[in-house]
């Protein structure tokens, strides 16, 4: 399970189909330096999204 404490790089790793989802919502440095210390909720507010929307997007794509 995803949740919005957990840093981006570490969803990516164990999650890697979820980069898709990142990408939708105009997330497109999944590589850079901030995605290994940036968390869910961190990258969310960042780009003007909603956390827990964000979270529950990405645990529908792992299937939680």
């Amino acid at each position: 399970m995803i949740t919005k404490d957990m840093v981006i790089g570490q969803v990516l790793k164990q999650h890697p189909e979820t980069a898709e989802v990142f990408y939708a919502l105009g997330m497109h440095c999944l590589g850079c330096p901030s995605s290994t210390m940036e968390s869910v909720e961190g990258a969310a507010m960042t780009h003007g999204k909603n956390p827990d929307e964000l979270v529950s997007e990405l645990n529908k794509v792992i299937g939680q």
